[in-house]
């Protein structure tokens, strides 16, 4: 069993450390190219409280998902050398992903910008910071203090990756459903699965992920799940923050062995289990 998913450059940044910033708690323990990566952390805000949605920042972010396109943020809080060396990556990268990518520059010191400095945590980041987020809100590639120009270019992740990343930085559990029209074990494989969702302890903090294998937008999350695209089986991967892949059945599931998995993966957090948030799905 893979402690965590790796491979493609979003999950080699978030569950390198930068998934931290929206969810604090027990996880994958999971490497990263990038080392520095560990260092930015921060917190998910806590439910009620409220953040001002003013600043050019917060702007931006509305403005590309309405526009259904990534965001790239470049922040920094002086005109240090590193900043500006690492501007003029940014600034080349972004000529190459015009097409798909819109971006924004912010000085984490503009008192008119607390709004993304409180949501991304970002007076504990290390500056400069890239961070790439897709329309759906996920950040799939965070960049701390100097970057390569095609790292930036490799930050698009595929549908379903966005997808696992916003509900895993969002604390929920995942279950990642590979399956098709010629896959055996359908049915089977998702009767624990939903059987598991159902439960009222679970049913707000889980969520259901299909994936099919021949799907060849999905090639590169595949392989990162190191799953054939020809498995002639279901396969369900189950995800809990901020990125272990705890487990992985082929064929049938079944809730009592779902929630078992679930205890033991406790063992890495204190006082409970790993799940929503970090440690225990929330009651």
């Amino acid at each position: 069993m893979r402690s965590s998913i790796l491979g493609s450059a979003a999950f080699l940044v978030i569950l390198g450390g930068l998934l931290s910033l929206a969810l604090p708690g027990c996880g994958g323990g999971a490497s990263t190219d990038n080392a520095q990566a560990s260092e930015f952390e921060g917190r998910r805000p806590a439910a009620g409280d409220v953040l001002d949605e003013s600043g050019k920042g917060m702007a931006a972010i509305k403005q590309a998902a309405d526009a259904n396109k990534y965001l790239f943020m470049f922040f920094s809080k002086t005109d240090d050398e590193q900043s500006l060396a690492m501007r003029k990556v940014f600034d080349k990268a972004m000529v190459r992903v015009a097409n798909r990518a819109q971006s924004i520059a912010v000085n984490i010191s503009d008192s008119s910008e607390k709004a993304i400095v409180a949501k991304f945590q970002l007076d504990r980041a290390p500056m400069p910071l890239v961070l790439a987020m897709a329309p759906n809100g996920a950040i799939t590639g965070g960049f701390p203090r100097k970057c390569e120009e095609q790292q930036l270019v490799n930050a698009f992740a595929t549908p379903v990756t966005e997808k696992v990343m916003k509900n895993l930085q969002d604390g929920k559990l995942v279950f990642i459903c590979v399956q098709n029209g010629k896959t055996k074990s359908n049915d089977a494989a998702m009767q624990g699965v939903r059987d598991f969702r159902a439960d009222s302890r679970f049913a707000s903090a889980t969520e259901i992920v299909m994936l099919d294998p021949a799907d060849s937008a999905e090639a590169s999350f595949l392989a990162d799940l190191k799953i054939d695209s020809k498995t002639e089986e279901a396969v369900t991967i189950f995800m809990a923050p901020p990125g272990s892949a705890i487990a992985e059945y082929k064929g049938a599931t079944d809730k009592a062995g779902l929630m078992a998995t679930l205890q033991k993966a406790s063992s890495g957090c204190a006082g409970g289990s790993c799940g929503p948030g970090g440690c225990g799905p929330k009651q």
